[in-house]
Parts: structure tokens; sequence; C-alpha cells
């Protein structure tokens, strides 16, 4: 079909049936859609406006037909093939004397209707299941939760887990499941120690592990223990290092009500105060957890290695260990600095292969993102009263190192036994991450050359590149701000039966086998292992949707780590609020044609200063440089400058600060 003079469709389907679309639509916050075109990612997107959009809502599967190609793509929702969710967070206010629901999610661009609001009153916070919007009459809903007051700190940080699709509660049958597990757990360990070691690879066999010195090291407010580590040197000069996994799938059977509900949840959730587990507490915090003098069952990874942190030998197998100590990161970290405490040979000994093994992983061009998270002190309502930095001290990249090892050694263990025997098609799970696109390294390339770094705008670059650039910024004002820009750059990590590498960490094989506790994607590896183990293993046709499983657990993914952002955003939002009229230091996070962006210096937090409020003159937005340029002073603000900025506004509903110019 090809456009006429005036954009109108013509040629053979011209007066027939327009062409239909079928996709997943994205809302901007004014309501207006935009459709890609399937497997052609290089059109510009169907444009549907708020009017056209029949009652569809952001990422809902909708088809469109299209209605222009000139001088864009545009089009009118024909259907709504099936919607993204049907329940929303909302808060309740009084429009024209009627009570109405105004979702937290600011793409919902119309209030809903409802059929029992009665019982509430403004500004309480609900959770509505959408009857109908047809994009004509007001959308209709029922409030099936009550949450409390708007503003309420457990409120708000419940009402963040819920508009992302999880649950802070456990249907009755997984928690009675839990609870009967919980009450026989002794009996379990019992019976495993009495099967024979010599069928260890399989369900039913556990090697005795609790005379080795094992141990965790953890956050100090960690509630949950999915990995401990051990160390013996043997007579040849060589270690034995134990990476011992909570072996969750042993509980977590499939067609359980458990392992229903860890599959729906795919991940555990981490807000600023409170876990929200993919597995009950009975298992997440109790049986399943390595905790200090208590017997558990693991799945262990056994690598035999020399002084050079190669691996000469590699095994796993089924055990029970018993966990001697219960490091905080900053415990352990105590015990190495002084040279003295618990364990310390253990540890010296697995701190020095660790830091082999990560100058390896940088000389092969592995990149580290840094960490520049924040961390809230809570007063006893929830309210944040100070804001600190995170910082990563060598405990936890010396963790870090063992769980990578363990990761890519599960990968390449599995792949290579796939590949002895092609024919039978064996399926497996790894965690991939693509390279960048040309045009993200493109932008990237700009947005570091305007603030002054040499980054050569090579389409190409590879983990090496990226690497030596954030070696370069270390410690440097803009560091954080850099930083952020690179990791935007990146395609996501997921979970894929179909290996390409891990482009961010430069390994060949990798997948996620430490965490089962909190990812269910672990628990499946934990499963095809056991399998190949047993030698029975799992084949494409047996694990038929193990790749719609794999699109499902990097989807929750997304959602568990947008609402601990959103989380954090509150919070941050929150200290600010009692701080209008206050200056701050910043530098400048982001430019566009209708202000800046600049991120607060203690809290990280962003809040924007409006063109219109900068000085006496007229300011324009100059792409190529990231910068406001002011016509008669050439007074310029760019990215990475620093700034005063005083606070003059804080909105909590929707998470955004206001700055001047100070």
């Amino acid at each position: 079909m090809t456009p006429d003079k005036k954009g109108r469709p013509s040629g053979p389907n011209a007066q027939g049936k327009k062409k239909a679309l079928t996709g997943v639509i994205q809302l901007t916050r004014k309501g207006v859609g935009y459709l890609p075109w399937p497997d052609e990612p290089e059109k510009e997107d169907v444009e549907v406006q708020n009017i056209d959009l029949r009652g569809a809502l952001n990422g809902d599967t909708v088809e469109v037909e299209l209605s222009s190609l000139f001088p864009r793509p545009k089009g009118k929702v024909v259907k709504v093939v099936a919607r993204a969710k049907e329940e929303f967070v909302c808060t309740l206010k009084e429009v024209a004397g009627k009570l109405v629901a105004v979702p937290d999610d600011i793409k919902f661009y119309k209030p809903i209707s409802l059929m029992d609001g009665s019982r509430y009153s403004a500004g309480e916070k609900v959770l509505v299941r959408l009857i109908s919007f047809d994009g004509v009459k007001d959308p209709i809903g029922s409030i099936v939760e009550h949450l409390g007051r708007a503003g309420e700190h457990r409120v708000e940080m419940n009402a963040i887990v819920l508009e992302h699709g999880f649950s802070t509660a456990f249907p009755e049958a997984v928690e009675a499941e839990a609870h009967a597990i919980e009450e026989n757990h002794a009996k379990v360990i019992e019976k495993e120690l009495e099967t024979p070691v010599s069928t260890s690879a399989s369900r039913g066999g556990r090697e005795d592990s609790r005379d080795i010195p094992v141990f965790t090291i953890d956050p100090a407010d960690a509630k949950d223990f999915d990995d401990a580590l051990s160390i013996v040197s043997l007579p040849d000069g060589t270690y034995e290092v134990g990476v011992h996994i909570a072996d969750a799938t042993y509980y977590c059977a499939p067609g359980t009500a458990i392992d229903d509900e860890a599959k729906r949840r795919g991940t555990s959730v981490y807000l600023v105060d409170a876990t929200i587990p993919m597995l009950p507490h009975a298992l997440s915090s109790n049986i399943c957890s390595l905790k200090e003098g208590e017997d558990r069952l693991a799945f262990s990874a056994v690598f035999r290695m020399n002084d050079k942190a190669e691996v000469l030998e590699r095994r796993f197998v089924k055990s029970v260990i018993r966990s001697q100590k219960r490091f905080t990161y900053e415990e352990a970290q105590g015990v190495l600095d002084a040279a003295q405490g618990p364990l310390l040979k253990e540890l010296g000994q697995l701190r020095a292969l660790a830091r082999i093994m990560r100058k390896k992983r940088e000389h092969e061009g592995a990149i580290d993102f840094g960490d520049n998270e924040v961390k809230f002190v809570l007063d006893e309502k929830g309210k944040p009263i100070k804001v600190v930095r995170k910082t990563r001290i060598e405990t936890m990249l010396m963790i870090e190192e063992w769980m990578l090892l363990a990761n890519r050694e599960v990968a390449s263990h599995v792949s290579e036994l796939a590949k002895k025997v092609p024919e039978k098609n064996y399926v497996f799970l790894y965690r991939i991450h693509d390279t960048p696109k040309e045009d993200r390294i493109e932008e990237l390339s700009t947005f570091v050359r305007a603030i002054g770094y040499d980054f050569t705008n090579n389409k190409k670059k590879s983990a090496k590149d990226i690497s030596k650039l954030l070696s370069d910024i270390k410690g440097k004002p803009e560091e954080h701000l850099i930083r952020t820009a690179t990791l935007r750059s990146m395609a996501k990590a997921i979970y894929s039966t179909k290996n390409i590498g891990h482009f961010g960490l430069a390994f060949q094989y990798y997948t996620h086998f430490t965490s089962p506790i909190r990812r269910y994607p672990d628990m499946l590896v934990h499963r095809i292992l056991a399998s190949h183990l047993s030698g029975q293993p799992i084949t494409r046709n047996e694990y038929g949707d193990l790749e719609k499983l794999c699109i499902a657990a990097s989807a929750r993914e997304a959602e568990a780590v947008e609402a601990e952002r959103e989380s954090i955003r509150y919070k941050q939002v929150e200290f600010m609020m009692g701080k209008i009229g206050q200056v701050f230091e910043g530098v400048i996070s982001g430019v566009t044609d209708w202000g800046l962006y600049v991120e607060e210096k203690e809290s990280a937090a962003e809040g924007l200063i409006r063109v219109r409020t900068i000085g006496n003159d007229f300011y324009t937005y100059s792409a190529k440089e990231y910068a406001l340029i002011g016509e008669r002073t050439k007074k310029k603000y760019a990215l990475g400058d620093r700034v005063r900025v005083k606070l003059v506004g804080a909105d909590l509903a929707s998470r955004t600060l206001d700055f001047e110019l100070a």
C-alpha cells in the first residue's frame, strides 16, 4: 500500500480494508500511544492520538488500523487484544462531588468511576480492578483491596509492590505447604543423610559436608542466606573451594502451590526497608536459608584450584552443610584488616584467589559499572532522616568473584555436556547480555565527548573500550553521570535458552545458579543441572516451555527493578520535602529544551530546573553540546557542570522535585 500526496493510503488495498498491525502499545504521560512495526524496527512507530486509543492502556496488546503514512505513520486502535494488567493502585479523590479513583500510574490517562466506593473517602489508597473501558465512556472499576491513607510509609511501599504485580502476602495453600515442610524439616535432613553417597548426583543422595569449615558473608540486614563458601588446603598445594548454594528446589517441587507461586512472582523484590520474598518466610528465611549452626540442604559447586586461581577440576554435588559462622561484610573485612579473628586463614586464601580472578576478568574486558546506590536511615514511622551512599568494600568484591565463578562454571559444564551429544538437543537456561546497538554507542560517544573525554566514535566498541572509559573517570566528579549513561547504552541482560555470551562480564557462558531463594531462573538451573548429573538430562522436547519461562522471568525481573527504583525515588522526594528553600550542591545530569535535570549530591535525588526560571536571558537547547546556551550572554549550562540549586517544590504523588539555580 502506498500513500497519495495527502498521505492517504492508496494502492491495491486503498478502497478495501486498511492495513492493520498488532503489537504492544506504549503510552506517553500525555496519553499518546506509539506502536512499533512488527519485525521492522527501522520504521518510525505508528502514532495513535488519545482520542483514537479506544481504551488501550500502556503495555496493552492492540490491533491498530493505519490511517496515514506521511508525514509520519498514524493509526487508530480497532481492538484491545489483551490487557497488560487489570489491577491498578489508585488514590481516591473527589471530583465534581463524586468520588473517583485516580491511578498512580501517570500513563493511565483517565480517572476510574467506582461501582463500590461509598465505604471509603478521599485521600485513601486502594487497589482497583478495571471492569470496562472502551475509550468512549469513563473507565469503570471495582475496589479489590483497601491499602490505607496515602502518604503513610507502609501504605506507599505496599502500593508500589502491588502496582508492579507483586504481593506482600502468600496464598493460604502456599503457606500451608510451607508450614508442613518446616515442621518436617529435621526428618528430611535425617533421611537425606541416610541415602548412599554413590547416588549423590540425583535428588536422593547427599555428601555429608558438615565437618568442612563453611561460612556465609552477607549484608548486615540480610534475612536469607543463599550462598556459603569453604576452602581446604590439599596436600599437593592446591585448594578445594566450595560454593554451597541453598537447595531450594528440594522444597519447591513442580506442581506444588509453592512452585506455582514462585513461578508467578519470578523474583524477590527489595524495597528501601523491606524484602518481598519469592518464597514464603518459612522457606526463604528459615529452612532454605544457610543459617549458622544449622544443618541445611545445599547444591555445592566444588573446584580444585591452584594458586593462580585456575580451575583444575570441578564437580557439582548435592550436600548437607552446617555453616560455622555468619559474617556480615563488615565483620569479615574487619578480620582481614586486623589479621586476626575467626576463619582468618580461609578468608585470606579466598581473598587472594578472588583478587587474581578479578584482575583476570578486568584484563579480558569485563565491565565494572560500580555502585552508586543510596541507603536510607528511617525513623519509627518510616520517614527518612538520613541518606548515605553505599560503598563497596573488598569482601563484597570477593563474594562477587566466587558467585561469578560458580555461575560461569555451571553454564560451561552443561554446555560442554550438550555438545558431546548434539542429537539429543539438550536444553539449558543462560543469562545473556548482547552487544550494545551501534546507535546507542554513537549517542554515548557524543555524550562523553561533550563532557570532555576522548571516546572515539567507533560504532563497534568492545567491552575493553568501555571498561577503559570507566577506569579513566574513576574518582572524577562526573563519574556517576558517565557510568549511568554507559549503563543506559547497554543492552538489557535477560534469560534465554539461546546462548550468545555475556558482553558485560566478557564470559562465553554464563547462567544464574547462586540465588535460588530469590530468583526463579536459578531454581530452573538447579533442576536442569541435577537432571544432567543424574544421567537423565532434560531435552528441549521435554522442556518446551522453557523459553517462555525465560521471557516471563526477564519481565518479572524488570518489574522488580522498577519497583525498587520507585521506592527509592519516593524516599528521596520524601527526604527533601522538609528542605524546601534550602540550597544544595548538585551536578547537571540531563539537558532538554524545557530545562536542566540536576542530581543533588547528598541524596542522589534528581530534580528539574525549568528553563523559564534561568536568569534574564533566553536559553536555547544545543543537542550537540548537551547544553542550554543564553542567546545574549552566551552563558552555558552543560551536562556534568556542578551547580548550586535551591529546592522550590517537592511532589510525592509524582515523585518529582523542582529546583532553581541559587
